[in-house]
């Protein structure tokens, strides 16, 4: 149940299968960064994905900073 939830809202929400990103580490780490936003997604209360990143592009420049934990 979780992996499925987990690769539905990559597949979907970041359109995952579409990725340019083919060769070396490139895929397993674009992957893991995904799973990150994910991740802290939820853990700040964002039931839907896509929402909370569009929350999260309104400021891109301090927003995803806040959820991270890493603004000043």
């Amino acid at each position: 149940m979780i992996e499925n939830r987990l690769h539905f809202v990559r597949d979907v929400t970041f359109d995952e299968d579409r990725s340019q990103v083919r060769t070396g580490y490139g895929p397993e780490n674009m992957a893991t960064l995904r799973n990150l936003a994910i991740n802290k997604l939820r853990e700040h209360g964002h039931t839907s994905i896509a929402a909370g990143l569009r929350e999260m592009s309104y400021q891109p420049f301090t927003r995803p900073l806040d959820l991270l934990g890493l603004a000043p």
